[in-house]
């Protein structure tokens, strides 16, 4: 039926360019009859024309030596078994694949395959994990204990003088050369184990945000009172030396870290780190909680009121986490939710979900007057649904009540919703310097267990919202819970202004430190977090990869449903050279990478901390989604005890469920071990060589020596995958004698056809032989851990072995490189070859290897022009060949890109995008299938709009304001760059950040998350043979298609005379699936709740809690740059202007 559809390209449903496209409009109802009688005729001929290519059909099938085609089928066979054959052979030859699949045959009786059972698999990495994060949840207890211990034996000292090492400061001089003070100078010594960092491992060393005075004296008493710290860093250091950094945050906002480090200033000379707006000095001095943000958007807050207001509420947004849920509501005559699709519940603080209502925040415009009752009735009902409801945080509510103050009949609302109990905490924040209404703000804080605060400036905002964690923070205190915290992955931009390699992804175990003095009990006084961070990179390599299979892996989750670590989670984009962090890289949830698991059982076990297992078919892309594999995979779970956090590990089934064991001498594997062309996966952990100072210099090959030669009683090594290698040494050591003949065999005068030789093995040993001089080497980058497709990764086996290891036994899978730098073209230059070998012992059959080539394309071209010139000897001459104006001849692989082709510009390009005819009626055949892939972490261009159509339009006048608001702006920054005042050099530096930051962030990115679909072709390997006719309007296009015998590559000649351009071309690429266009449906999902687990502590009331510390004006002098600085950074001079 397909076929007959291919006949007419319209009758597809799709409406094409060319000369017959209206007829596939049926909604067109011709007014006039004579249309409608040819409608008739052309039905009626369509129907003729259908019956008619039914009987070609039958005609090709009937007389298979010439058919219809013009393009003799026997010829064609023939090139494509002469060229398989000549293919086959130099592979085979060059790659010597039988010598390795006759070794491995002649250690079979020696060889044992076991079973993997996955579930003993997950709990002992499981158990691994968990001794390894009791580790460091040890530290930072023996950390929180000496905090807590100097604390109570330090009496404050208000004229305390006292020098430290300030991180900004250290190894700085003056003009004469001294070291500034607070700059004494600091030993650093670059240390691979901390990123390859300039640190002093014997001290720490302190961070202070540019806007916190470095001599202030409750600075200093905290910074002298955490000396004591020192020495159980380092002492815990040496106790674990795989523990990283580690650190004390504090209240008031210095940054303790170890070891200690120079900070570098970012490009503005601004050091904006702070470490009490991180994630995980948040979740470890709060509980979870559920907040409301009030904003006033009356008339009265126009101007520079507003631009504090949106500071301040984006200031509230970043101190949350993905255990707690928000809304934001503004408010005038009447109350409006900023996101109407979020009416009337809250949402998981999420990045995603905080970023979304910034952009919200960033458009609120002023107008009317300010009713605050029907606001606050609004707020404390949302949260009482929630609670009643049990969804939400269930632990801490608040409300948060921004505005210039003029509020009143607020009163009766705390009374219906709030009193006796103030469940609910209302903390106020009055924006501006007006002071009339303060007394008002004051007492609804005071009143419902909150705090006031008064912002002026957009430098206060910081500072004052941090308050109200505090004041959460008091039950916590009081009751002195110790809780420990795991947060979600996240970078580590702490590092990232330093030279640090690529941001790595890492978990922060953190806890709280109290002051236990008994005369401030009551007002619960949290002095800081103390941390120390996890690499998940680190926490993986306990679920080493040889251990699960060719394409098996370990995935870790989080109680939301969050990924921690998965070889599918890309948190990183390009935008133009630059590697950046995606917006909400660390809240992609399991769903979205695991999207076969329609029903989200695994997410749902996995989340309920249950330990099991579940099969899924899957659907895996290769080759960055140009090519998927079809695969079965046993998942095996469990959770890790005393974290949040769950372990999953997939087996694929067949070769994936057995692992090989061999035995050899240690005599004899050294031996083959130390020849020159081998390697090992340089990522592996075969020996631990990161920890003592001592191995760091060494590789994992040199440090398996060691440690076989007992050199070095120290190390430790991974004892089986260390025997594995050992024994893939000696089975593959013939191959470098045989790579070595066929090298000296090849004179320099004949063509070499061949650039190299490598084979790989389970255990990540790595073989290679050159034929060619390593001058003549295109592909530099091929097997070096630069190329990670190539490669043995912590994640990955490489491309070439994975595709290997599904290619029938014996055959050979191509596939094109294109030669990567700054000089290529990008077009492909060399073609790999693979083929893997597989060891049966007891009819279980694993794979132990896999061995390949490398050539250039034109020598594998050559190969094929020179097998397109046969043809059988009873024809006489040749009639027929490749060279011919009438036949277009391509080799495609089993993804349908060519491989060869006459024209150089088409190879490595997909066959649909080249010739949509032949494509179209290949699906139609069934010859190739398309199949549809998704990608849930892709980043879209967001579709334009403008919000209103005169908007392109520039008047004269607006064009004119334009001008003079951008030369006001630049007047400021220079007011803030040449500071009238020496002492307020500072702040004017930070104002420029600030106006930077907040220009860039008007931009709006380029690039979205978005969620888009793609199609992926592959061939049925059942149909080696077919051919047909297409009809093209005016003309027939003929082709015929065969396999290419050892291989993953088919012949397809065509006939290029015919214009087949009405059919459009069928291509790759991905589109945004539509959700995000149809307003009700992203809503929906936007709405949705997908199932989490909460935290298992909640503190959110004391009996004891001294409610009547709830604030007061705020004491704050501002300098001409401060004020001025709302004005550039949040933009109201445009409404100043219009």
């Amino acid at each position: 039926g397909s076929s007959i559809l291919s006949l007419h390209p319209n009758l597809g449903g799709s409406t094409m360019p060319g000369p017959l496209s209206f007829y596939s409009n049926s909604s067109c109802t011709p007014s006039r009859i004579p249309w409608q009688q040819q409608l008739v005729a052309w039905a009626l001929l369509q129907k003729a024309a259908a019956i008619l290519w039914l009987l070609l059909l039958l005609g090709t099938s009937l007389s298979p030596t010439w058919g219809q085609t013009g393009i003799p089928l026997e010829t064609v066979k023939l090139w494509a078994d002469t060229f398989g054959q000549d293919l086959y052979n130099t592979v085979t030859k060059y790659s010597g694949s039988l010598l390795l699949q006759k070794k491995y045959k002649d250690v079979e009786p020696s060889l044992k395959i076991k079973e993997v059972d996955g579930l003993e698999l997950v709990k002992k990495f499981s158990e691994d994990m968990e001794n390894m994060l009791r580790r460091k949840v040890e530290a930072v207890k023996s950390l929180v204990e000496a905090a807590e211990e100097a604390d109570l034996n330090h009496k404050f000292n208000a004229s305390l003088v006292f020098n430290y090492y300030n991180s900004g400061l250290v190894n700085e001089r003056d003009e004469k050369g001294n070291y500034v003070e607070l700059g004494a100078e600091l030993v650093l010594e670059s240390n691979a184990h901390f990123s390859n960092l300039r640190v002093n491992t014997s001290v720490s060393s302190v961070q202070l945000p540019t806007n916190v005075y470095n001599k202030d004296p409750d600075i200093l008493n905290g910074v002298y009172m955490s000396e004591a710290l020192n020495p159980v860093f380092v002492e815990n250091f040496q106790r674990d030396p795989t523990l990283t950094w580690q650190y004390f945050g504090s209240s008031t906002g210095f940054f303790r870290i170890y070891p200690g480090i120079k900070w570098t200033p970012d490009e503005n000379g601004v050091i904006t780190f702070d470490c009490r707006n991180r994630g995980w000095y948040i979740q470890a001095a709060t509980s979870p909680k559920d907040i409301v943000i009030l904003v006033d958007v009356s008339g009265s807050m126009k101007g520079l009121r507003m631009a504090i207001a949106k500071h301040t509420i984006s200031t509230i947004l970043d101190t949350l986490g993905e255990n707690d849920f928000v809304n934001i509501i503004a408010y005038n005559d009447y109350v409006h939710y900023i996101e109407p699709c979020f009416k009337g519940i809250l949402v998981q603080a999420d990045r995603d979900n905080r970023e979304h209502f910034k952009q919200l925040v960033d458009e609120l415009m002023v107008k009317g007057v300010g009713v605050v009752n029907q606001a606050l009735s609004e707020a404390f009902q949302i949260l009482q649904q929630f609670q009643e409801a049990r969804q939400g945080s269930l632990c801490n509510q608040a409300i948060m009540l921004i505005t210039d103050g003029a509020v009143e009949d607020y009163e009766p609302v705390f009374e219906k919703y709030n009193w006796p109990d103030r469940k609910v905490r209302v903390f106020t924040y009055l924006i501006g310097r007006e002071v009339t209404f303060a007394d008002r703000m004051k007492w609804i804080a005071c009143n419902n267990k909150g705090y006031y605060t008064q912002i002026s400036t957009l430098a206060d905002a910081q500072e004052n919202v941090m308050e109200y964690l505090h004041v959460l923070s008091r039950p916590m205190v009081i009751n002195h819970d110790h809780d420990i915290t795991w947060t979600e992955a996240y970078m580590d931009s702490k590092l990232l202004t330093s030279q640090a390699q690529t941001p790595m992804l890492l978990t922060t175990v953190a806890m709280p430190v109290f002051s236990k003095k008994n005369e401030t009990r009551s007002h619960g006084i949290l002095l800081g977090v103390v941390g120390s961070d996890v690499t998940l990179r680190e926490l993986m390599k306990l679920a080493p990869r040889y251990k699960l299979g060719v394409h098996g892996y370990a995935f870790l989750n989080t109680n939301n449903g969050y990924i921690l670590s998965h070889p599918d989670l890309r948190p990183l984009y390009r935008e133009g050279k630059k590697l950046k962090p995606k917006p909400n890289y660390n809240s992609v949830d399991l769903s979205e990478v695991e999207w076969e698991d329609q029903a989200e059982t695994l997410r749902t076990a996995m989340i309920n901390r249950e330990t099991g297992s579940l099969s899924m078919n899957v659907k895996v892309p290769l080759d960055k989604g140009k090519r998927v594999l079809f695969l079965t995979n046993d998942y095996f779970f469990t959770d890790i005890s005393d974290t949040p956090f769950s372990l999953g590990v997939v087996l694929s089934q067949g070769h994936g469920e057995f692992i090989l064991l061999g035995n050899t001498s240690v005599e004899e594997g050294l031996h083959d071990l130390l020849h020159p062309d081998l390697s090992l996966a340089s990522d592996w952990i075969y020996c631990i060589t990161d920890i003592d100072p001592d191995h760091r210099k060494l590789s994992q090959l040199e440090a398996v020596v060691h440690f076989l030669t007992q050199e070095d009683p120290a190390l430790e090594c991974d004892e089986e995958l260390v025997q594995e290698v050992l024994f893939d040494a000696v089975v593959t050591a013939p191959m470098e004698a045989y790579w070595t003949a066929l090298a000296l065999n090849i004179s320099d005068d004949t063509e070499y056809e061949v650039d190299m030789a490598f084979l790989g093995t389970r255990a990540g040993l790595l073989r290679s032989s050159l034929f060619v001089g390593s001058e003549k080497v295109v592909d530099r980058k091929f097997l070096t851990p630069g190329d990670e497709a190539s490669a043995f990764t912590p994640d990955r086996f490489p491309l070439w072995y994975r595709q290997a290891s599904e290619q029938p036994v014996g055959s050979f899978v191509f596939n094109l490189r294109s030669a990567e730098g700054p000089e290529s073209s990008g077009e492909p230059v060399v073609v790999t070859a693979s083929t893997a070998v597989a060891v049966t012992v007891d009819k279980k059959t694993a794979i132990a290897a896999a061995v390949g080539v490398q050539m250039k394309l034109d020598s594998l071209q050559r190969k094929f022009w020179a097998a397109t010139q046969q043809c059988s000897a009873a024809d006489g001459p040749c009639p027929k060949s490749c060279q011919d104006s009438d036949m277009d001849c391509f080799v495609i692989d089993n993804n349908g890109f060519i491989v060869i082709s006459e024209r150089s510009q088409e190879m490595g390009r997909f066959l649909g995008e080249v010739d949509g005819a032949v494509m179209t009626q290949l699906l139609g055949m069934g010859v190739f299938s398309q199949v549809t892939m998704y990608d849930y972490q892709a980043m879209c261009k967001p579709p334009s709009h403008h919000h209103s159509a005169a908007q392109p339009l520039v008047s004269p006048i607006s064009a004119f304001l334009r001008a003079t608001r951008w030369l006001l702006q630049e007047l400021l920054l220079l007011l803030l760059e040449w500071s009238a005042w020496g002492s307020w050099h500072d702040s004017g530096a930070e104002a420029k950040a600030v106006f930077h930051h907040s220009h860039k962030h008007k931009k709006q990115d380029l690039l979205q998350p978005c969620d888009t679909e793609y199609p992926v072709f592959i061939h049925d390997p059942a149909i080696q043979e077919t051919n047909g006719i297409i009809e093209c309007g005016a003309c027939q296009k003929t082709f015929v298609m065969q396999q290419i015998p050892s291989s993953n590559l088919l012949l397809l000649v065509t006939d290029p005379t015919c214009d087949c351009s009405i059919f459009p071309p069928v291509l790759q690429e991905a589109t945004e699936v539509n959700e995000s266009h149809n307003a009700s449906v992203k809503c929906d999902r936007m709405r949705s709740q997908k199932l989490r687990r909460r935290p298992d502590s909640c503190h959110a009331f004391h009996a004891e809690e001294n409610a009547q510390d709830c604030g007061g004006a705020s004491e704050t002098s501002a300098s001409l740059p401060l004020l001025l600085l709302p004005l550039c950074a949040s933009g109201p001079l445009p409404q100043l202007l219009r």
